[in-house]
């Protein structure tokens, strides 16, 4: 659509209702600002530093932002300003956009109504297989007990989808409602956020509502492989909770705390403690650093990576062959 001249974007309501209108100079003004600079003056606390001159967003790790443009890997779509971020990702209209950036406010042509609350996303989960088989012949293969993932099965937070015979591992809020998924493929090494995920409400496992501790990881797998754990050493796997973070990223920022644990922390006032089993690598002590640092005066926090190989999955497998070995120089 292309408009000349001194022509103006309406901006309607519900049902068409005039509601105002951005000028050509306005919507000219909005589009100079960078996404970087709107993020530094208007949501600073969204920025996080990944190198030199990289960034991306706390809400959205794959967000990258580079060389005055930014691109959403989990969505494969980017764009060069803020006008287009705020469309695209924070699902904001085109006037108000517009009237943000540019600090002038839409002629009105009628009064504005009350805001309306920012709508829920809406989450699309890949239609259910009616067979489990391939993702527990896939998790089982890494390590992870029968019991756990028969458990995860029955609690509805973790299925194989019919299309491509994917492991989907689901995060539900406190009423139960799926908010997140990640799909991790059983034949590749493929790795995906479901459509519309929001990473507040990451794949858990709470089943004691007076659970003082949780414990914390970078991805699902580990949070089962940690579960697993458990039930080898003989202790009761269900008495704390569990949290997946969905992933972790590298900031030079202190104190920077993941919003899934931000959520989980506000949903489950009744813990104190955190114990942080992410991974062994730059990225996994970088991100636990800015955990420590940020929650360490409110809570007890502990860092507790695993004690050999990358991840906790990784030191599952190593325990098990460990174990594997010992049985069959018993049996010669």
């Amino acid at each position: 659509m292309s408009c000349s001249g001194r022509a103006s974007w309406p901006h309607t309501g519900k049902a068409g209702d005039l509601m105002g209108y951005v000028s050509p100079d306005q919507i000219a003004k909005a589009k100079e600002m960078d996404l970087l600079t709107y993020l530094q003056t208007f949501e600073p606390d969204e920025l996080v530093k990944i190198g030199p001159y990289s960034y991306c967003t706390r809400t959205h790790d794959s967000l990258k932002i580079s060389n005055g443009l930014w691109h959403w890997f989990s969505r494969n779509t980017g764009g060069k300003n803020a006008l287009e971020y705020l469309m695209t990702v924070k699902g904001m209209a085109f006037p108000d956009a517009v009237e943000l950036l540019s600090g002038e406010p839409a002629i009105q042509a009628t009064p504005r109504p009350t805001p309306k609350k920012e709508q829920q996303r809406i989450l699309r989960l890949p239609p259910k297989n009616d067979s489990t088989e391939r993702v527990e012949k896939y998790l089982q293969g890494r390590g992870i007990l029968p019991s756990v993932i028969a458990h995860c099965i029955e609690k509805e937070i973790l299925y194989e989808s019919a299309d491509y015979h994917n492991a989907v591992f689901v995060g539900r809020d406190r009423e139960g409602v799926p908010r997140y998924a990640s799909l991790r493929g059983t034949w590749n090494d493929f790795k995906l956020e479901a459509s519309g995920s929001d990473k507040h409400y990451s794949f858990s496992i709470a089943e004691n509502p007076n659970a003082k501790t949780v414990h914390i990881f970078e991805a699902a797998i580990d949070l089962m492989s940690f579960a697993s754990l458990r039930i080898l050493w003989g202790q009761d796997w269900k008495q704390d909770a569990m949290l997946s973070l969905a992933g972790v990223f590298q900031t030079k920022r202190e104190k920077v705390v993941p919003v899934a644990l931000e959520q989980f922390l506000k949903d489950h006032p009744q813990i104190h403690t955190l114990r942080l089993h992410l991974d062994n690598d730059k990225v996994g002590r970088g991100a636990t650093k800015g955990i420590m640092e940020g929650l360490a005066d409110r809570y007890q926090v502990f860092d507790d990576p695993p004690p050999r190989g990358k991840d906790v999955n990784e030191y599952l497998q190593l325990r098990q062959q460990s174990f594997q070995r010992k049985e069959k120089v018993e049996r010669e």
